[in-house]
């Protein structure tokens, strides 16, 4: 693994954005991997020791995350400023075409780059996200956002054991290595989650997101990743999709909440199996 940084604009000045790349440096097949709202890059590794095989895999600290600067003060957490981070990620990495793979909020920034006009994404697949989220599970998470303090790193680790209701199916050397990754000491000494506690506020105003217009727009090929016990992505929302994308592949796992942590054998072979069969069908599309 390599750690890597690039500066990118805000409206007071620069911020820098670290990412984490897997796999040869040289591969032309880039894989983007985009966390969710309280997530970071490093939720990403077991999924990309694998995919490292076929593709350079580049995963992003979002602002605010990880080890990617806080924005400042006066500078809001929102879509068009990871649309434009990513923009500026993606000159860096000097490739034409990307595939992308985001959980969530990383779904939804995905979503919004490859319905542009000549968007590089090439395929995208989404992690429990889709065309429409309720205000009511946006506010589930954002009831448990924070600037939370624990006495020890095994006290984060607890917290996200009792948080995270859709990783239960990880082992204990996967659940320390999200606390270990997952938590900032603080200036009182004590133990923080490793996000800018600013987005937890801004979270609590966000209204039904409807996604609908712009995701109708994507043309790619896709592969939705539904925990079918999801209230970020509904079995309405789910239908609604498919009726409008029947090439859509669905891939669901039954009793899962939001969101599928992607660090699960099982899902880290469907999304390998479903890269591997597009590409086949892109390069056969081209001869």
């Amino acid at each position: 693994m390599r750690t890597r940084s690039v500066m990118a604009l805000d409206p007071q000045g620069f911020h820098r954005v670290v990412y984490h790349e897997w796999g040869d440096a040289d591969n032309d097949r880039v894989l983007v991997c985009v966390h969710g709202l309280a997530r970071n890059s490093r939720d990403f590794d077991d999924l990309a020791r694998v995919l490292c095989r076929d593709y350079r895999v580049v995963c992003p600290d979002m602002p605010g995350r990880g080890e990617s600067d806080w924005l400042p003060t006066g500078v809001n957490y929102d879509i068009p400023r990871y649309l434009s981070d990513m923009v500026t990620l993606l000159a860096r990495l000097d490739v034409d075409q990307v595939d992308w793979i985001g959980t969530s909020m990383g779904g939804i920034i995905g979503t919004c780059l490859a319905a542009l006009p000549n968007s590089p994404i090439r395929s995208l697949v989404l992690n429990d996200i889709g065309s429409f989220v309720a205000k009511a599970a946006l506010q589930r998470i954002a009831d448990y956002l924070g600037d939370h303090r624990f006495d020890s790193v095994a006290a984060v680790e607890q917290y996200m054991r009792t948080t995270y209701s859709a990783y239960q199916g990880l082992n204990n050397k996967q659940w320390q290595h999200l606390a270990k990754y997952g938590h900032r000491q603080t200036s009182d000494g004590q133990y923080g989650l490793h996000y800018d506690p600013r987005i937890a506020e801004q979270s609590r105003e966000i209204q039904d997101i409807d996604l609908e217009p712009v995701w109708s727009q994507v043309r790619c090929p896709q592969m939705l990743i539904w925990g079918d016990q999801s209230d970020v992505l509904t079995a309405d929302t789910v239908e609604r999709m498919q009726q409008l994308r029947p090439d859509i592949d669905l891939y669901r796992i039954p009793g899962m909440t939001h969101a599928p942590s992607l660090m699960e054998t099982e899902q880290i072979n469907a999304i390998q199996r479903w890269l591997r069969d597009n590409r086949v069908k892109h390069q056969g599309a081209k001869l």
